[in-house]
């Protein structure tokens, strides 16, 4: 890291009351995280931890690049990046798949995938799906799973519902304009549509097939070679993560939106929203984390996730939920 922005870094924790005491440069360990998708605003917490100098004053000299989950998953397995932060559904197709990956943190404690509708529509189950179009971003997606596990356990068929495949810059639009009836994609995006003024039902797919968003994963390798810096990555974040959800959701947005995310100036409002509806009361934090901290992992609710994949062929194979999650306190740098 270079000198002018780990002091900056320093300053900028100083000043906002959180005060690391960091090692010098020449110690830091240098890592490399790679983040699904592109930057946005919901990864707050990791640019905080950055922007702060959090990672700093635990070890470690982090560099953010992102990539697709499933060359992440390849990456962190192979060791050319040291962290992941993918979806956990990818994460269970790599593992089935035979690569070496470990869960460190599960910072999303359940999944943000949505059946998302215009409360205009009639639709308020999956059985109001019958004869209407609904739209996901592939037949390979999570989203594709979502819509036919929860079309199954209501007693409708698949070939009852007209599934349109949309790509992902598209298809909030379609609900928008009528072209469809419903979307399954992210829930994160009826404050998009609301902010727009739409009026937007929703249908958690979390209530019938856990699952989880971005985690925090690791080479199985690295985990065992360098503890102390698996350990230190976790504690940052989950810093981070305590310190937005103590009340610096506006500070946090301002650093994600300035330093990484420019394009989604003027969305605050909306992103407000989002973090303090959902992200904090529900998705970064549940009834474990309150017991065992941030991070901590469901097993009982990943083992259903990895058995559900299994069972309907999105892998070849089930395998043991403890096998892949590790938990965060047990992790000893």
């Amino acid at each position: 890291m270079k000198r002018r922005t780990f002091l900056a870094s320093s300053l900028a924790a100083t000043a906002s009351g959180m005060l690391p005491r960091v090692a010098s440069a020449q110690s830091l360990e240098s890592v490399t995280l790679q983040i699904d998708g592109a930057a946005v605003p919901f990864y707050a917490p990791l640019y905080v931890a950055q922007e702060k100098g959090l990672f700093a004053k635990n070890g470690l000299e982090l560099r953010i690049v992102y990539a697709a989950a499933a060359d992440i998953l390849r990456n962190v397995a192979a060791g050319n990046v040291q962290f992941g932060f993918p979806n956990g559904d990818a994460v269970i197709a790599g593992k089935a798949n035979g690569l070496p990956v470990k869960v460190v943190h599960t910072t999303y404690q359940r999944g943000i995938g949505a059946t998302l509708f215009k409360t205009t529509s009639g639709i308020k189950t999956f059985e109001d799906l019958k004869g209407k179009t609904v739209a996901v971003t592939s037949l390979g997606s999570p989203n594709y799973l979502q819509l036919q596990v929860g079309l199954k356990q209501a007693g409708v068929k698949l070939e009852d519902v007209n599934v349109e495949v949309i790509a992902t810059g598209a298809i909030v639009q379609a609900l928008q304009a009528d072209k469809v009836d419903a979307i399954v994609f992210s829930e994160l995006r009826r404050y998009n549509l609301e902010a727009d003024g739409v009026k937007v039902g929703m249908i958690s797919s979390n209530d019938f097939l856990p699952s989880f968003g971005n985690v925090v994963v690791t080479g199985e390798r690295y985990l065992q070679s360098k503890p102390k810096a698996v350990k230190g990555f976790n504690t940052a974040l989950s810093e981070a993560l305590q310190w937005i959800i103590d009340g610096h959701v506006d500070e946090a947005l301002t650093i994600a939106i300035e330093k990484h995310a420019q394009t989604w100036k003027g969305q605050e409002d909306l992103l407000k929203r989002a973090f303090t509806e959902s992200f904090i009361p529900s998705i970064w934090q549940s009834p474990l984390t309150k017991e065992k901290g941030l991070g901590a992992g469901d097993l009982a609710a990943w083992q259903k996730n990895i058995d559900i994949l299994a069972e309907y062929k999105v892998v070849e194979r089930g395998f043991k939920a403890d096998d892949l999650v590790v938990q965060p306190a047990d992790i000893k740098g």
